[in-house]
């Protein structure tokens, strides 16, 4: 590739690793960070640089392991319930004392008798009962530790009680993190439109701090290629790893490539994962060099997919691991053909069965890293999943906490939101955990036994109820439906209404920019219903087409300039400080099987629903009534 080249490939990752492995060697990058002498007590989390050897016994003399008395086991023969033994030679010891010259066994003070100066012990005991031997935990000169192993606080007690004060391991390897672009700015400046807040570098400094290093993030670097090399060839020469925000891909101000081609070797400029696909590796001045896409989640998986393994290759350690499980998922996930597809899942157990719900998928969506329970790769040959399906997913969250999760899937609310933060406040162990995908979706979900609740307002057109008609034909009996709120909906519009809209009619005006939810949404079936009561074909609405979905998301692209109205929630209209006009009001439910009603896992929702502070705090939102919240309605 030349130093000069635009264009982004398709390296597996595999290959990528190969290729900037063998770079890294040809330019004479060190293999590990160098060795330093730390004491025992500031050495957790270091890897050991080399074999740690014992070098005193622990415990260092024979013991007592109990509080009693020391005796000869040999005075014991014989002793029982119905034939006591009198000692009067014995001594008083408890648990650590040295065991005294001469007594080989210990009885424990609950099982002796005393009878004036003696001792009455009614069991015999073999020698060494309850005494710790010399070198019973460790043996001068054992092998406590190899070399390579990262030091947990369990290690560093170990070797202090062998007598080892001080140890050699390998120095925390120095990350330098480097961000660019004219339009980035540092945290807390006050932004102008275009520009963009430099939190990919507070990120990835917390990850390699996480991950035991040492980051430094330098000053904001302009987007001109002599000042990057100078950036990176500065970060190479005091650094390990060099990141380099931004500027990864084939943009006319994307200099990654090139600077590192042109300051040493580019080794790799794309690799075929999603997201991260034009992540740059390399070398410059014998210091390898990662290209981090700009992109918040890119950067970050980058990072976990390159940076992470090379860092702990140069302490001489394995790659930390994360534990996995086996899920079902709640909803069919497509995946691109030649790509390794890197998707954050949200995950709860639903019928003795971890249940995993695809987060949004966009590369810059940084809060479904957030709120990420697990990482699911679908590999490069796979298209993708079904619903259902079982898949392997890596951990971000104990088993354990997902256990205490409450799955709701379906149509979005405000209020499941502050409920899921009501509920954390009152118990750290509790998660609400809502997918949006929809009042039809969720309920297909329930159906399919892959969520707790499903969040519904879903209009029957033919009957003008909402969700129980659609709870009939899907679901059945056994089926409980909770009041949540009664919610008013309408138009969503800028503030001040400029276009002066008034009612569903005005949604025709040619110009119109309208923003729709999503197929299946009970928004969208209540906005199909309202035009068809009025006969007009959703295609005379101008933007019908274009789909968001949640309330939130149709309230910023109004909020943004990039519609002119939306059907939506008054609270997310509020949320944005926009202008709202009435369409109706309609009830929002949730709807569960009814043995859940006792499961205990939903119990705290049922008691959050019961609160009067918390029914308060929802009607303060603006267009909620809380009338009959926690109300059984079917």
């Amino acid at each position: 590739m030349s130093a000069g080249s635009p264009f982004v490939s398709d390296v597996p990752a595999a290959q990528a690793h190969t290729a900037w492995r063998e770079a890294r060697a040809a330019a004479g990058c060190p293999p590990r960070v160098g060795v330093v002498g730390v004491p025992v007590g500031e050495a957790v989390g270091r890897v050991t640089a080399a074999p740690v050897w014992a070098r005193r016994s622990s415990p260092a003399f024979d013991s007592s392991g109990m509080d009693g008395i020391a005796v000869r086991a040999a005075d014991t023969v014989g002793a029982a319930e119905t034939t006591p033994v009198l000692l009067t030679d014995f001594a008083v010891v408890d648990t650590g004392d040295p065991l005294p010259v001469g007594y080989d066994a210990v009885v424990m003070r609950e099982h002796v008798h005393r009878v004036g100066d003696a001792a009455e012990v009614r069991a015999a005991v073999p020698p060494y009962q309850h005494v710790r031997s010399i070198g019973e935990d460790i043996s001068t000169a054992e092998l406590l530790l190899p070399e390579g192993h990262r030091l947990r606080p369990v290690d560093v007690a170990a070797c202090a009680a062998a007598g080892v004060t001080e140890l050699a391991v390998r120095r925390a390897p120095v990350v330098a993190v480097i961000p660019t672009g004219d339009e980035i700015r540092p945290i807390g400046a006050t932004l102008e439109p275009g520009d963009i807040l430099d939190t990919n570098s507070l990120m990835l400094a917390a990850q390699a701090r996480e991950a035991g290093c040492e980051a430094h993030v330098t000053d904001i670097v302009r987007d001109d290629p002599s000042a990057i090399t100078d950036a990176v060839r500065a970060g190479a020469a005091t650094a390990d790893l060099v990141l380099l925000i931004a500027g990864s891909s084939a943009g006319r101000d994307d200099y990654t490539a090139r600077v590192v081609a042109g300051a040493g070797t580019l080794a790799v400029h794309g690799v075929a994962v999603r997201p991260g696909h034009p992540v740059v590796l390399g070398v410059v001045d014998a210091t390898p060099v990662v290209g981090v896409p700009g992109y918040p989640v890119s950067a970050a998986l980058t990072f976990d997919i390159f940076a992470a393994p090379l860092l702990a290759e140069l302490e001489g350690a394995a790659p930390r691991e994360r534990p996995s499980t086996t899920a079902h998922l709640a909803r069919k996930l497509p995946s691109a053909i030649g790509m390794d597809d890197w998707v954050r899942v949200r995950l709860g157990r639903v019928r003795d069965r971890v249940v995993a719900t695809p987060l949004p998928r966009g590369a810059g969506v940084l809060t479904s890293l957030m709120r990420a329970d697990g990482l699911l790769v679908v590999p490069s040959g796979v298209e993708g999943h079904h619903a259902g399906e079982e898949v392997r997913v890596e951990l971000l969250r104990g088993l354990g906490e997902i256990d205490r999760t409450i799955v709701a899937i379906g149509s979005h609310d405000l209020v499941l939101d502050l409920a899921a933060s009501a509920l954390r406040a009152t118990d750290p162990l509790v998660t609400l955990a809502s997918s949006n995908v929809g009042s039809l979706g969720g309920l297909v979900a329930l159906r399919d036994g892959l969520c707790h609740l499903a969040g519904s307002h879903l209009l029957d057109p033919a009957t003008g109820e909402y969700t129980l008609p659609y709870v009939d034909k899907l679901l059945g009996d056994d089926i409980a439906v909770i009041r949540l709120v009664h919610r008013d909906q309408g138009l969503i519009v800028a503030p001040g209404n400029p276009l002066e809209l008034a009612k569903i009619d005005d949604l025709t005006r040619p110009g119109l920019r309208y923003v729709n939810r999503q197929r299946g949404a009970g928004t969208r079936v209540l906005l199909d219903h309202e035009l068809a009561r009025r006969d007009i074909d959703p295609a005379d609405v101008p933007g019908y087409p274009r789909e968001e979905h949640t309330h939130l998301a149709v309230a910023a692209a109004v909020a943004a300039g990039r519609a002119d109205a939306g059907l939506g929630i008054l609270a997310a209209a509020r949320a944005f400080g926009l202008d709202f006009v009435p369409v109706t009001q309609e009830p929002y439910d949730l709807v569960l099987r009814t043995e859940s009603l006792t499961d205990d896992r939903l119990a705290p929702l049922w008691t959050l629903l019961d609160a009067q502070a918390f029914r308060d705090e929802v009607e303060s939102l603006g267009g909620y009534s809380c009338a009959e919240t926690g109300r059984r309605v079917r």
